[in-house]
């Protein structure tokens, strides 16, 4: 069955059709579907397999989802354990698939030895994964256009953070490393990699001990995720709060707005500006 759905409708959420045949690609979730639409080809139909609003890890394959799978000509996707089920369901395509994680210089902790995902944001490593994906396409050349935007989102980056009055990010979990490695900002996450994660009282406690050692004036939640412990810990550290946005996804508002990771990203520098006093 033959797409129907335009490129920004597909990124933005993913297709009613028929998956990914066709010639298709069926990227995992936003960051990996935005990267894949701006250097594939005329004409080559990009899917999202997570909805919009939808934590990507949280993602069920349904049937269908399955046969998305099967059937895309290109499948583009976070290795590491983020997305099990569709690691496993990769794992069963007879067609190429490509882990953006190859090749990366990545970085671990958060949840003991785990593998960090979050390569999309620091620009710098998101452009490894725009190369990797122009080449899985067969035209490596077809990423320079958005190599360059990234390079000069780094350089905004740079230059905004090069001059803060504080530098720990405090985060609702460990999403920033790859942000806070680049930016010479030190990330202080509540909990690990995984946003599910919920801990008891003693660990409560600890966490508004280091919150309040750090002298963060602002504790960060995210958008897809619940606000709940960021909210609590920054009532107790005598804190307040602001969304840094991991850029799993987008929400529905962002999504209807037009909104895409280069607002997202420069909208994170500007909280992260006003949070560390930047100047």
């Amino acid at each position: 069955m033959v797409l129907l759905c335009s490129v920004t409708a597909l990124v933005a959420s993913g297709c009613g059709g028929g998956g990914g045949a066709n010639g298709g690609v069926v990227a995992a979730f936003y960051p990996l579907a935005f990267a894949a639409a701006q250097v594939a080809g005329p004409g080559t139909d990009v899917e999202n397999l997570t909805p919009t609003g939808a934590e990507p890890h949280d993602l069920e394959l349904t049937p269908r989802d399955v046969g998305r799978l099967r059937d895309a000509s290109l499948v583009v996707y976070v290795g590491a354990g983020f997305q099990p089920a569709l690691e496993s369901a990769v794992e069963g395509r007879t067609g190429p698939s490509l882990d953006v994680l190859d090749g990366i210089d990545v970085l671990r902790g958060g949840d003991g030895d785990a593998v960090d995902p979050h390569v999309w944001l620091d620009p710098v490593r998101f452009e490894a994964v725009a190369r990797s994906i122009a080449t899985a396409l067969g035209d490596s050349a077809s990423a320079e256009p958005l190599v360059r935007r990234l390079r000069a989102l780094d350089g905004e980056y740079r230059r905004g953070l090069a001059r803060c009055r504080r530098r720990e990010i405090v985060t609702s979990h460990a999403a920033f490393a790859y942000l806070a490695d680049r930016y010479r900002l030190e990330q202080v996450p509540l909990v690990g990699i995984s946003p599910e994660a919920e801990p008891g009282p003693k660990e409560l406690d600890r966490l508004v001990r280091e919150v309040r050692a750090t002298g963060a004036t602002t504790v960060f939640f995210e958008t897809l995720a619940s606000p709940d412990l960021a909210r609590t810990v920054a009532r107790e550290a005598g804190a307040s709060t602001a969304v840094l946005d991991p850029l799993e996804g987008l929400t529905p508002g962002e999504a209807d707005s037009g909104a895409d990771y280069f607002t997202v990203m420069r909208r994170n520098l500007a909280t992260l500006r006003e949070a560390l006093a930047c100047t």
